[in-house]
């Protein structure tokens, strides 16, 4: 089946490199925009067309819309691909390739629009009935009124921005005074980075877990669940290792929270893929946190345990064809992992841009999905993520085995990785044993202090 002749990936390095693969594995053409840094990048390379696009800044490239756009109707491609990150949760985006007669794969401007407000989506949440974290699902306009609502919901609080993310606009406020001192700022911050201050308040979470709900839904009605991720391995509130199974769900739990997950979106008429994203206290209480309308970084523990390839899905759902799966058809088996490589200082996480001077890969056992070659050179202009190892096996015990195996075998030369990093982190006795929370790396690194 062709869903589309030819797909303009709107992204760059590894993820564009993974949308690449199931498009030619379907027999679909692909055009690849880059800028200046990235004309020499395997992505680039690899597709069957590609457009250059501007200067190495993303904001003078990969988020030009225009320029996107003109590329697509240049090489007349009749769908873009936006990845992860850039444009892929820009509802304006989304809506010119609709005014341009070009298929968006994701979700409609509306629902991208809806979930883009943290607000909104905990209005929607709490209609559909899907437990969202204690707090004020309204825009706090002064400090006096923060302070009102603070004391109503007792510290410590989280203010948060309404269309924040990546952990930027998020204060922890303690007491009145951590309140009145963070207040202004944060609205600043928020509108600065989101062109957004709304702000509101939720209750903090202490030693919280991170899991997540893969979803997928047709514009026919249908919506199934893949099952859960958890993420909980994370520096800078964001994610470095990431597996499913959870370790910390029981079956019914895990029941439950894919059940919720599926309401949640059904309320909202979502289609294409998804992430319902909760947190979890130490009691398996869980709570609606935020969705990503998009594909994931760690998707492909999800294809690992499902078998299922969510870009095809992506793909197929865009072009307007039913899902073709029920609920019953989705089966879980076996356990998968997933690190992703980063060039940065393993204990300051600041990133190293560079050449790299030698890459050994292990070549058997385990999934790569890399955005970099031997000789690639990492630029300073983007994430420094280079790429992902996946493991599969039929246990999480012998996952892990094979994590550290592969791990141990990766050699890179010439730029400062957080190799080292993932290599303590899988030995760890508490990771192995399934526990930790979200402070896991923060905690680990403390205690080597101490």
């Amino acid at each position: 089946m062709t869903y589309f002749n030819k797909v303009l990936i709107a992204n760059r390095g590894e993820i564009a490199r993974r949308i690449m693969r199931t498009c030619k594995k379907l027999g679909i053409q692909t055009v690849a925009v880059y800028s200046d840094a990235d004309q020499e990048a395997p992505f680039v390379k690899e597709a069957s067309e590609a457009v250059h696009i501007g200067p190495s800044q993303a904001k003078k490239s990969y988020l030009q819309v225009d320029k996107v756009l003109q590329a697509a109707k240049e090489t007349n491609a009749d769908a873009i691909h936006p990845g992860y990150g850039f444009l892929s949760e820009n509802e304006g985006f989304a809506r010119r390739c609709t005014e341009e007669g070009i298929t968006f794969i994701g979700p409609t401007p509306e629902v991208i629009s809806l979930m883009g407000s943290k607000i909104e989506a905990r209005k929607q949440m709490e209609k559909a009935g899907v437990p969202v974290v204690p707090g004020w699902s309204g825009n706090i306009e002064t400090v006096e009124e923060a302070l009102r609502i603070a004391d109503e919901l007792t510290y410590p609080l989280m203010l948060k921005a309404s269309a924040g993310g990546g952990g930027i606009g998020m204060e922890l406020v303690r007491n009145a005074e951590e309140l009145e001192k963070v207040f202004s700022s944060t609205k600043q911050k928020a509108d600065s980075f989101f062109g957004d201050g709304t702000v509101f308040l939720e209750k903090w979470i202490e030693n919280p877990r991170h899991i997540e709900v893969q979803v997928a839904c047709d514009e026919h009605g249908n919506a199934v669940h893949l099952f859960e991720r958890e993420c909980s391995i994370q520096r800078r509130n964001q994610k470095i290792v990431e597996e499913s199974p959870s370790p910390f769900l029981d079956e019914k739990v895990r029941k439950d929270l894919c059940e919720t997950a599926v309401r949640g979106v059904c309320n909202i008429n979502y289609t294409n893929v998804g992430t319902m994203e909760f947190i979890f206290d130490e009691h398996q209480n869980y709570y609606f946190l935020e969705m990503n309308t998009r594909l994931q970084v760690e998707h492909p523990v999800t294809e690992e345990i499902t078998g299922l390839d969510l870009v095809e899905l992506q793909l197929k759902i865009a072009s307007g064809e039913k899902l073709g799966l029920t609920q019953k058809d989705i089966q879980k088996s076996g356990h998968s992992i997933e690190v992703r490589l980063y060039a940065e200082d393993p204990n300051t996480f600041f990133p190293s841009p560079g050449t790299i001077q030698k890459l050994d890969v292990p070549t058997d056992g385990v999934r790569l999905d890399f955005a970099v070659e031997e000789g690639s050179t990492v630029s300073p202009f983007y994430d420094p993520m280079i790429g992902k190892i996946i493991a599969f096996d039929v246990n999480r015990n012998a996952v892990i085995e094979k994590m550290d195996n592969a791990l141990r075998g990766l050699k890179v030369e010439g730029i400062t990785t957080n190799l080292e990093l993932l290599e303590d982190i899988v030995i760890d006795e508490d990771f192995k044993n399934g526990n930790f929370t979200t402070k896991f790396v923060e905690n680990r690194a403390a205690k080597q202090k101490a």
